[in-house]
């Protein structure tokens, strides 16, 4: 019994000391790789085109997260899957600490349709934190363009992007309600 608590507490030192344990992300190197990732996503992460979402901001879990669904095809977008197949999951951790560190600035929103929005938007919060600032790996949807938010929302509806809750919501939603709220998540910051 001796040799296995010996046997168990020299693992357990070695694996403490050992200089192969887990690096924090180096927002640095990410910054580093991330030239690539400002032709769409704009400089400093804040895209200036509704057809990319902005990536500052967002929690480097839920960036991490997509990164490696694009990488691993298990999402489907052939672009990301072109700028994402030779990343490393260091390299993952690295863009998304890098992007998680800037602030974002809001895309703006029509200022009627986003009163509107506000009250139908409340139910988003619980998932995408308070104010819709993100929240592990969901993402931030404050700031977001309107178009790209609708443009989610509307492929969730239709199944044609995987997610058994935003299916469901996305489901409740009339496209006028869907154009009120993501108006009103693109006024936020």
């Amino acid at each position: 019994m001796q040799l296995i608590i010996k046997l168990l507490n020299g693992v357990f030192l070695g694996l403490l000391f050992s200089s192969t344990a887990i690096a924090k992300p180096d927002i640095n190197a990410g910054k580093e790789s991330a030239g690539m990732c400002f032709n769409c996503h704009g400089a400093e992460g804040n895209s200036t085109n509704s057809n990319f979402p902005t990536l500052a901001g967002q929690k480097p879990a839920y960036l991490a997260n997509q990164l490696r669904a694009f990488r691993d095809g298990t999402r489907d977008n052939g672009m990301m899957k072109n700028m994402t197949s030779a990343l490393s999951n260091k390299d993952i951790n690295n863009l998304a600490a890098y992007f998680s560190s800037l602030k974002n600035k809001s895309a703006g929103g029509n200022e009627e349709l986003a009163k509107q929005g506000k009250s139908k938007a409340l139910m988003c919060f619980g998932c995408h934190g308070n104010g819709a600032k993100g929240m592990g790996v969901t993402p931030r949807l404050a700031g977001q363009h309107p178009a790209y938010l609708q443009r989610q929302l509307h492929v969730f509806k239709d199944g044609t992007r995987e997610n058994g809750p935003m299916r469901g919501i996305a489901g409740m939603l009339s496209d006028e309600d869907i154009n009120a709220v993501t108006e009103y998540m693109g006024s936020l910051k």
